[in-house]
């Protein structure tokens, strides 16, 4: 039989500490998930680069002038850009924080919306946070904790289906308006 002690300090189960690891994914999961979703809307801005350049070369007048080419050619150029470096941020890479600054600085000019949405790239992508996140040690950190997760609140995404929702009313407006 096992005595008690009336003295003793009372006894709990401590659940063991979260990894370092696991902490530094945590803290990074925010910035983590802004730079893939920057990549999403540079894969977007691409598309509708790669389109637009198409429609400069295809368009219904008899002759392409040399304007409508070189014109053309600068959007095909920045559309494939865009889409290489959405590529290299939806997966993390390194190589990818350079051409980021740069189409930012350029989106900077669309003001009012161009602006604010890329000040906050370029704070995130420039950040110390941003510059750790697209390392390969941060890699790393990524393979060895594949259980953390983001979580979305239920508030960003209603506000997300109320934006799709305008979205395709919008562009079927301009279909039948058309």
């Amino acid at each position: 039989m096992e005595t008690v002690n009336p003295y003793a300090a009372p006894q709990s189960n401590v659940l063991p500490a979260a990894s370092t690891e696991e902490t530094v994914r945590r803290e990074h999961i925010d910035t983590e998930a802004t730079l893939k979703t920057v990549g999403v809307l540079y894969y977007l801005g691409a598309f509708v680069l790669v389109i637009a350049a198409a429609s400069s070369f295809t368009r219904a007048n008899p002759g392409l002038n040399g304007e409508d080419l070189l014109v053309g050619v600068v959007m095909f150029v920045f559309g494939i850009g865009l889409a290489f470096t959405g590529y290299g941020l939806r997966r993390l890479r390194g190589w990818t924080r350079i051409p980021t600054i740069l189409f930012s600085c350029v989106g900077l000019l669309g003001f009012p919306m161009g602006t604010l949405i890329n000040a906050i790239i370029l704070l995130r992508v420039a950040g110390k946070k941003g510059g750790f996140v697209l390392t390969p040690e941060y890699q790393h950190i990524i393979a060895a904790t594949p259980h953390v997760k983001r979580k979305t609140s239920i508030v960003t995404l209603l506000l997300l289906a109320i934006f799709i929702i305008a979205l395709i009313g919008i562009i079927a407006a301009i279909a039948l308006g058309k």
